[in-house]
């Protein structure tokens, strides 16, 4: 770590590998190519339901927080949106139609078991929420072009229209991390944490993707 380098900068630096190797699954990348069912994409959204809950209780519970608190805002809340998803994929009886898959279950567990630590639910958010604001947008786009989804439903989990302009809402989430009050053990386990939180991500994509065969169209 250089003298000038933010802890925000030091976070991109530590996850950008696990970052590519997210981005490089073979379900993601066949998702970007167009060549995922409905229920294939269904599927990631399913999985994406059962962290979120997790995270977002998480978040209500630590709303006054000193450290966590000003990173628990409603516009990024995504429980109610991923529900209209849900709905539409599955139908109405969607919550009688899914269930975590074994990588997600080991997922939500870990959110839970580091719920009461500020430090370590700020990890969790900072890789799901930031990576929902910027590569989350390609995703968006290429779900409603390749299922024709009107912007109502479907791909509502991408929408954050809470948020009039995402680059300054990042840049003002990055100054939150750099305001942090840590001393370097803390900085340290909050970084492990968050490589951590990436892996526990790739994971549900590659047990989605061991399924990849059932999921492509022709």
């Amino acid at each position: 770590m250089t003298e000038s380098e933010t802890f925000a900068e030091r976070l991109k630096k530590a996850t950008w590998s696990d970052h590519e190797e997210a981005e490089n699954t073979a379900y993601l990348d066949a998702l970007m190519s167009g060549r995922v069912s409905r229920e294939g994409y269904g599927e990631m959204v399913a999985q994406h339901y059962f962290a979120y809950v997790a995270l977002e209780e998480a978040g209500r519970a630590l709303t006054g927080d000193p450290v966590a608190g000003p990173f628990v805002t409603p516009e990024l809340e995504r429980v109610p949106s991923l529900e209209a998803d849900l709905e539409e994929l599955y139908g109405k009886d969607w919550r009688d139609r899914i269930t975590p898959s074994k990588s997600t279950s080991t997922y939500v567990a870990r959110i839970n078991q580091i719920a009461d630590w500020p430090g370590g639910f700020i990890a969790h958010h900072y890789t799901r929420y930031l990576g929902d604001l910027s590569g989350g947008q390609v995703i968006r786009k290429v779900a409603e072009r390749t299922y024709g989804f009107d912007g109502s439903a479907g791909a509502r989990f991408y929408d954050f229209t809470g948020i009039s302009d995402l680059k300054a809402f990042k840049e003002s989430y990055r100054d939150r991390l750099n305001a942090l009050d840590l001393d370097e053990v803390q900085a340290r386990r909050v970084i492990a944490e968050t490589v951590l939180a990436y892996q526990l991500n790739t994971e549900v994509l590659v047990e989605i993707g061991k399924r990849l065969p059932d999921y492509l169209v022709a």
